[in-house]
């Protein structure tokens, strides 16, 4: 069993007046890929920063391996850190880029030295190119550089903060790939950083979901993509309808709900159970491609109207009209019927991919994108 290799507790950090993170409590185990994830401005950088001790905290305590690195110096704390921009030395060749922080420490000698950059190049797939500039290189190829500079120093932690974000996308789903690779090949701990929730879901061991600086959720990707916690979680992740919907009666394994005109049974999960009661307004949220659109009535369905139909490749996004809400639909086949803009269908949803969630005062705040009204 995996043990905790860092742990941040109730971390505190404000710039000036803004409090930026909140009693950040969270263990980091041993090997694991951990993304933080969250939408611009949430904190997550801010962590990666505080744990490399690029900033301080205000209070709380970081521990490695149990002992508090919180006001070590950064080189003082077996942490190294691969930046957006890589943040690679231009006058200097790839050789003399990854070997230059046990230079600086001097903590090998030049042999030494030389038998580990030609280690890392080859764990990166960059043997060869020891002699290159790095105007020399592909951003994809500058990006791995980056990580062997990195782990030429033997990290117990590899911070990573949104090193894919200037690439192409077809490189970066490649990289994602190679990224998730590595890091079982070397069993490094890596803690990356992004805000892009593919890039979390398709890499990650575990997500933290952050939001004003509060964690959201810890899980691993499948919890964080089926079971959300609450609101902000359901809407972050995934492409779902959220709409408010009055809840009828509780059952055991599910519960009755009001949408529209239309009234079905919804699955029932912990979460729920705890905190929805009979009478409430409540939170339905169902991912768009867990969907599909029926010309025959269907048990447990919805009736609306076709509002619109787009095309996309083999995708066909449609928009019903449920009784005064819009809801959106994503298909990938389409052989069930023929319908077009007008026609009266009705929608259901495979039974996994909705959720009952209790109502939040931020209701209107969170659900603004224009798929939810």
């Amino acid at each position: 069993m995996k043990k905790p290799l860092l742990n941040l507790i109730n971390m505190n950090k404000y710039f000036g007046t803004s409090h930026i993170l909140k009693d950040i409590s969270l263990d980091i185990m041993d090997g694991e890929f951990l993304t933080l994830l969250g939408p611009s401005g949430c904190g997550k950088t801010t962590i990666l920063r505080c744990i490399a001790g690029l900033e301080n905290i205000d209070s709380g305590d970081i521990l490695l391996n149990g002992n508090s690195i919180k006001d070590l110096p950064p080189n003082k704390r077996n942490v190294n850190t691969v930046f957006q921009n890589y943040a690679l030395f231009p006058h200097l060749n790839i050789f003399d880029n990854v070997a230059y922080g046990p230079r600086i420490k001097k903590s090998m000698t030049e042999d030494q030295i030389k038998k580990r950059v030609a280690e890392v190049l080859e764990l990166v797939q960059m043997t060869g190119y020891e002699k290159r500039m790095t105007n020399q290189l592909s951003g994809g190829q500058r990006q791995r550089i980056a990580i062997a500079r990195a782990l030429i120093n033997e990290p117990d932690i590899l911070l990573l903060d949104e090193p894919l974000g200037a690439l192409d996308l077809k490189l970066r789903k490649y990289m994602q790939t190679e990224l998730a690779g590595l890091q079982k090949q070397t069993k490094t701990t890596f803690v990356y950083v992004t805000h892009d929730q593919e890039e979390a879901l398709n890499m990650s061991d575990r997500i933290v979901v952050l939001n004003k600086g509060v964690i959201q959720q810890v899980g691993s990707p499948r919890d964080i993509y089926k079971n959300p916690n609450n609101l902000f979680v359901a809407d972050f992740i995934g492409d779902r309808n959220i709409k408010k919907v009055k809840v009828l009666e509780i059952h055991d394994e599910y519960s009755k709900i009001k949408l529209g005109n239309s009234i079905i049974n919804i699955r029932n999960t912990n979460n729920m159970q705890r905190s929805i009661q009979s009478g409430e307004i409540a939170i339905l949220a169902v991912h768009t491609d867990k969907m599909r659109i029926t010309c025959n009535n269907t048990p447990n369905s919805l009736s609306g109207e076709i509002v619109s139909v787009h095309y996309a490749g083999s995708q066909i996004r449609t928009r019903v009209n449920v009784g005064g809400e819009k809801i959106t639909v994503i298909e990938y086949q389409n052989n069930d019927c023929d319908y077009e803009i007008g026609d009266m269908v009705h929608v259901s949803w495979e039974e996994s991919g909705a959720i009952l969630l209790p109502m939040e005062d931020d209701f209107d705040e969170i659900v603004k994108s224009e798929f939810h009204t």
